[in-house]
């Protein structure tokens, strides 16, 4: 079956738990103050969209492809975009909450998040090579055999990477961020 596709519509205000979001291709789409939360985006398409404070905590985006998507000012609680379609995977994050979100295997080559919340989040195996996380809270976020090679974390705060189990070839970390990278040797420094 062919998916509709819908083109430069604006969705405003939305609770798409009452109301229905066809499911189909959105290509420059603007999604602001919508709710989400909890819904099946699964086999939908978003391509050069943007979501502006909304509530996407909970989606479920089995095969659901994001291409060029920008989120702003939005929450995505617990979301699993290791589900997505990987094909053209591209998204960007500015001012959200990505508390338990997971991002597991994912290429995200010079992705950006900045001054988002990323408690727990889960970047385990993903590839993360030129990534910006700009003044990120990444408290708990779990890093294994994560690549972050040339990624930037100077502004980024609470990590703990293990360097003996993460790719981070020319990272770039503050004086202080840095000491994130020693956390598992439990030493004491003043």
């Amino acid at each position: 079956m062919i998916k509709p596709i819908i083109e430069e519509e604006e969705f405003n205000g939305i609770v798409f738990t009452q109301a229905t979001l066809r499911k189909g291709e959105y290509e420059n789409c603007s999604f602001s103050n919508c709710d989400f939360s909890g819904l099946h985006l699964s086999n939908f398409d978003f391509v050069d969209c943007l979501f502006e404070d909304c509530n996407l905590s909970n989606a479920k985006l089995n095969n659901t492809s994001l291409k060029n998507i920008k989120f702003k000012s939005s929450k995505l609680l617990g979301v699993n975009f290791g589900e997505c379609n990987t094909f053209l995977f591209s998204v960007s994050f500015n001012d959200c909450f990505l508390n338990l979100a997971t991002f597991y295997k994912l290429k995200m080559k010079a992705a950006k998040f900045s001054n988002c919340n990323l408690k727990e989040a889960d970047f385990t195996e993903t590839d993360l090579t030129n990534a910006v996380f700009d003044a990120c809270d990444l408290s708990g976020a779990i890093f294994e055999n994560t690549i972050l090679e040339k990624a930037d974390l100077r502004t980024a705060t609470n990590f703990s990477i293990d360097p003996e189990l993460n790719r981070i070839k020319k990272a770039k970390f503050s004086m202080t961020g840095a000491l994130g990278l020693l956390n598992k040797y439990n030493i004491d420094i003043q």
